[in-house]
């Protein structure tokens, strides 16, 4: 499980990862700029949706910083774009249908909801500097306010 401190190995580093703009990239691609991951559980549900909306709100400040936001989910990408139709989000979304990404940063948790217990993606993000380092790591998120104390700890991190 990677946490705060962690290199991102080589074999996570260099996978390709399925992108709702319809290209693929691998975290190896954002290598000398900050990156944010962040994670969660369902495309178009309520707290997913209002992160999504928070973080594209402030997708210019991340982007004045040389940061780049990456939300990841098990959904489909056909999933992905009909949610960032929908919400208008302006960065993309990583479809890991396979969990590999989720397993490599120890997201998948069991859960409980309204009683019934299953296994499901724990929200979190990670923030990775520009030497593949995980600089900080938030888990689990409260969505109120979590995009803005992400783009404060990338200033400071940044500044450094």
């Amino acid at each position: 499980m990677l946490d705060t401190g962690d290199v991102i190995p080589k074999n996570i580093a260099i996978r390709p990862l399925a992108l709702s703009s319809g290209e693929t990239a691998s975290l190896h691609d954002f290598a000398g700029q900050w990156l944010v991951l962040y994670f969660y559980p369902k495309d178009s549900t309520p707290g997913c949706t209002t992160e999504g909306i928070d973080f594209n709100a402030l997708l210019p400040k991340f982007k004045k910083l040389g940061a780049t936001v990456l939300g990841v989910s098990r959904d489909s990408i056909k999933s992905h774009q009909n949610f960032c139709a929908k919400q208008g989000f302006k960065f993309d979304l990583v479809s890991d249908a396979d969990e590999t990404l989720c397993n490599a940063f120890g997201v998948i948790k069991p859960k409980k909801l309204y009683g019934r217990e299953y296994v499901g993606v724990e929200r979190s993000t990670f923030l990775i500097n520009p030497k593949g380092v995980i600089a900080q790591s938030w888990r689990p998120v409260k969505v109120p306010g979590h995009a803005q104390a992400v783009l404060d700890s990338v200033k400071e991190h940044a500044t450094q």
